[in-house]
C-alpha cells in the first residue's frame, strides 16, 4: 500500500489530530498524537528511526525522521505558522537519506491543516533512464 491509500490513511489521521488539537501545541505533542490515531488506523510505523546519511560512501552524518509509515514513506512534521522552503527541502532530503519514493511534510501549526506529498528526486531520475 504505497502511494494515494497510504497517504490519504495518514492525512486523514492528522485531520483528527488538527481538528481535536487545534494549533499552537509543540510538535512533540502532534507527534504523540498522530502516533496514537496511525496506530489506531492499523499503521506500522517507527517514530525517530535514525538512517545514516553518506557522502561517496563516507558516514557523513545520522537523520531522524518524525514517522517511517508502513516501512515506504517517511513523515516529517512542523509545528509552525508557515511552511517554508527550508522545511520542504528537509523533508525531500529525508526521503533521498531513506531512499523511500514519497515523504508527507505535515504542518500543525496553521488554522488548517496543510500537507505537501514529496517525490525523492534521486528516484524519479532514475525512473526516467
Amino acid at each position: 500500500m504505497i502511494g494515494n491509500k497510504l497517504t490519504y490513511k495518514i492525512i486523514g489521521c492528522a485531520m483528527k489530530v488538527h481538528n481535536k488539537m487545534g494549533p499552537g501545541f509543540q510538535e512533540v505533542i502532534y507527534q504523540r498524537c498522530l502516533a496514537i490515531e496511525l496506530e489506531r488506523a492499523g499503521l506500522s510505523f517507527a517514530r525517530e528511526k535514525e538512517q545514516v546519511v553518506y557522502y561517496d560512501g563516507i558516514q557523513v552524518g545520522i537523520r531522524r525522521a518524525d514517522f517511517v509509515v508502513e516501512n515506504q514513506i517517511v513523515v516529517e512534521l512542523k509545528a509552525v505558522v508557515k511552511l517554508e522552503d527550508v522545511h520542504l527541502a528537509q523533508a525531500k532530503n529525508y526521503t533521498v537519506a531513506y531512499n523511500f519514493p514519497l515523504g508527507l511534510l505535515i504542518n500543525f501549526g496553521g488554522k488548517s491543516l496543510e500537507h505537501k506529498l514529496l517525490f525523492n528526486p534521486r528516484q524519479e531520475q532514475d525512473s526516467q533512464k
